[in-house]
């Protein structure tokens, strides 16, 4: 599992810290992990709706902080559970974009075991930075 909780650093919301070896690795772990904290198994979230965004930041750790925020806002607007399918980045001198295609499907709590209802993702001790192995992002939500 490419995410780990982080129960020290919050205790009345939820913190988790994803890695991947690339940006899409470590984008589409946190998402998982943003996902995993509102239903217990993302395995069960069926591919019926596919959407895609795009999203811009001047800065890489907030685009990152935007791509979680829209996925917690289209769980709330459409109530889509989703996961990122694909994700394709852009760089010009000013600013990084994602353009994102993710799948999943409706809020059914007779098929999902539902947990708990993520508000947003905060700025709280949130970080994104590449390591020796990789790329390591620290995030927490307000539950």
């Amino acid at each position: 599992m490419p995410y780990r909780y982080l129960e020290e650093i919050a205790t009345a919301d939820t913190a988790f810290e994803a890695t991947g070896s690339t940006l899409e690795e470590v984008f589409t772990a946190a998402a998982d992990a943003l996902l995993n904290t509102m239903t217990a198994d993302v395995t069960g979230i069926a591919p019926e709706e596919t959407t895609t965004f795009e999203t811009h930041n001047a800065e890489l750790d907030l685009l990152l902080f935007d791509v979680l925020n829209e996925l917690v806002f289209l769980k709330d607007a459409k109530r889509l559970l989703l996961r990122i399918q694909s994700i394709a980045f852009s760089h010009d001198k000013e600013m990084y974009r994602a353009k994102i295609t993710a799948r999943g499907e409706r809020i059914d709590p007779a098929r999902h075991r539902l947990l708990v209802d993520v508000k947003a993702v905060t700025l709280h001790r949130f970080s994104l930075e590449e390591t020796e192995h990789g790329w390591k992002a620290c995030v927490v939500l307000d539950i």
